[in-house]
């Protein structure tokens, strides 16, 4: 990843709408997870969900990315991180007792490999939480920039993790209030693309005005309030919840 764009990632990833409603929504999800349980970030970056994860009084959770800098920035902050491949997590087996992997896989070249490393450092009982891009028809200068691999839908994410051994819990999509105006954004967009080539992909990591920041962010914590209960049948993300058989 490009020193400038990564830098400027850290930083949006503390305060910006989707990365606070994505923690958010993993926090939610947490709330019968007991205190002391082994928890592993894949791909934790600056270490936003890990303080969090502090914060709401998890003990033992560490971090694994593939960046220097990443683990440097999660160790100034008194976190635990591993400069790590997540192809290859060097742990023993069955270490964890819950993986957490929110918009990590997509930038795996090899995200069967990956799944199933994750798999053998799981405790048996253990679980996962994966949240990944939807829709390859969504792809956009965004996810070049961000070296994204794929993008997914809900049947093949959940194909791949059952493939690994897992027992999936749970799968749907997360993000369906701004599916539809992101679906014509990308499409205009590629539109305009091919009328005047951009020569160079330039990402869309853009400020918001502190106001429409606050209303995305009541928006999402209003809908990641219901998702639990109902399904939408499409949405910008896929996330999948997952176990990891005990025979």
């Amino acid at each position: 990843m490009d020193k400038n764009y990564e830098e400027k990632y850290h930083d949006m990833e503390e305060w910006n709408w989707w990365f606070v409603s994505r923690r958010r929504t993993i926090l939610s999800l947490l709330k019968d997870t007991d205190k002391k349980a082994r928890i592993l970030d894949i791909g934790c970056a600056g270490g936003p969900l890990l303080n969090d994860l502090k914060q709401n009084g998890f003990e033992n959770a560490a971090g694994a990315d593939f960046s220097a800098e990443a683990v440097e920035k999660c160790k100034a902050r008194g976190l635990q991180a591993y400069e790590m491949d997540a192809h290859d997590l060097q742990f023993e087996p069955n270490s964890f007792d819950l993986l957490i992997a929110s918009d990590s896989l997509e930038h795996l070249e090899f995200d069967e490999k990956a799944l199933a490393n994750w798999y053998s450092i799981l405790k048996p009982g253990g679980r996962i939480i994966i949240f990944v891009p939807a829709y390859m028809f969504l792809w956009s200068e965004q996810d070049t920039v961000n070296f994204h691999f794929r993008r997914y839908t809900r049947t093949n994410l959940v194909a791949k993790i059952k493939k690994a051994g897992f027992h999936v819990t749970r799968k749907g999509y997360w993000n369906f209030g701004v599916f539809f105006p992101t679906s014509v954004f990308r499409i205009l967009q590629r539109m305009k693309n091919k009328i005047s080539p951009s020569k160079e992909a330039k990402d869309q990591l853009s400020g918001f005005s502190p106001t429409s920041n606050k209303i995305l962010i009541k928006w999402m914590n209003f809908e990641s309030s219901i998702f639990k209960t109902l399904p939408y049948p499409c949405g910008v993300s896929v996330y999948a919840e997952a176990t990891k058989p005990t025979k």
